[in-house]
């Protein structure tokens, strides 16, 4: 419990930095979405101060001194109430969110945790029968996988199945025709139009787990304990999976902690070029048009989650290494 408590502590502590960091942030980026505004304007006649004003009142901009709009953001976050969108006025930021957050949850998450649980389970297979061809076709193909950038791969696919086999959907996540609901006709077209960015997401992601769990494994396999577990004449299965493998997830489980943390930031570069209207998606158009709401409302929720996520891993680390709690 005192472990806990410690690592609470410290949760509470980063997430108010986290807090105040993305209160900064975004106001240190160069003009204001009152700036874009009058700049359209300004190429049809001169803009006067009226104009400028109502405008800012138009869209909501913070005024005052910085302690003022730090105050008024504090109660926002308590309350979750961001306002309204300026690159998709008027509507609020939390139906924007709302709507774009289970496209990415389903889609990256789920990748995220399939990508995880291969990964870890061929490294431990590819560790276990070293020197063989489990072993030398994972680590090539990993290695191989594992060098192509998300969005080289994404264009890659996106050209050959989409646009020249025409297999797959090119972009967005249903088509124009098709009512958003339970029905089966509906749940079959999304998921035709998520396979591309989930392909995308497995494949540059898949190697990098299998490689990390085969070599941590390979370490652990050397250890005395492994040796002494062996030499009691244990099944090659039970050795594997309940003494090595145990103690060689821990650096797996860090960044499966901090991948899983941003599946809620989405995968922007993925999300963009497929145009899949997730988070990611939703925050390239927030940073293009500085967008101040719905900026520090996403940037609130990847921190918080990624915060989330290594406060669970931490847990999950004093209860499979007890080493960790003293």
């Amino acid at each position: 419990m005192k472990y806990i408590l410690q690592k609470l502590v410290l949760f509470v502590l980063t997430l108010w930095a986290a807090v105040t960091l993305n209160f900064v942030l975004p106001r240190l980026m160069p003009g204001s979405p009152t700036d874009a505004a009058l700049a359209k304007l300004s190429q049809n006649g001169p803009v006067t101060d009226a104009t400028k004003k109502a405008i800012e009142a138009q869209l909501g901009v913070p005024t005052g001194n910085l302690w003022d709009q730090y105050v008024s953001y504090l109660h926002q976050v308590i309350t979750l109430d961001f306002g309204t969108s300026y690159t998709f006025y008027p509507q609020p930021v939390g139906d924007l969110v709302s709507k774009a957050l289970p496209y990415t949850l389903i889609l990256v998450g789920l990748v995220t945790i399939l990508a995880f649980v291969l990964g870890t389970l061929i490294g431990v297979a590819s560790a276990w029968k070293r020197g063989t061809w489990l072993d030398s076709l994972p680590t090539l193909s990993g290695s191989f996988m594992s060098t192509f950038p998300y969005f080289w791969t994404a264009l890659l696919l996106l050209f050959f199945l989409g646009y020249v086999l025409h297999w797959f959907p090119t972009t967005g996540a249903y088509s124009a025709t098709s009512t958003p609901g339970l029905s089966g006709a509906f749940l079959g077209d999304a998921l035709q139009h998520a396979v591309l960015p989930a392909v995308t997401i497995l494949v540059t992601s898949l190697g990098g787990w299998i490689i990390g769990m085969r070599n941590a494994m390979i370490n652990t396999l050397g250890d005395d304990y492994v040796t002494f577990a062996e030499a009691n004449g244990l099944r090659g299965r039970t050795v594997a999976i309940r003494y090595a493998a145990r103690n060689a997830i821990l650096p797996n489980l860090t960044g499966f902690g901090l991948a899983l943390g941003g599946v809620v930031g989405g995968s922007v570069l993925v999300e963009q070029v497929f145009g899949y209207p997730g988070i990611g998606y939703l925050l390239f158009n927030a940073v293009i048009g500085q967008d101040y709401p719905l900026m520090q409302a996403l940037f609130l929720m990847i921190t918080v989650s990624v915060l989330i996520a290594n406060f669970i891993v931490d847990v999950l680390y004093g209860v499979l290494d007890p080493r960790t709690r003293r």
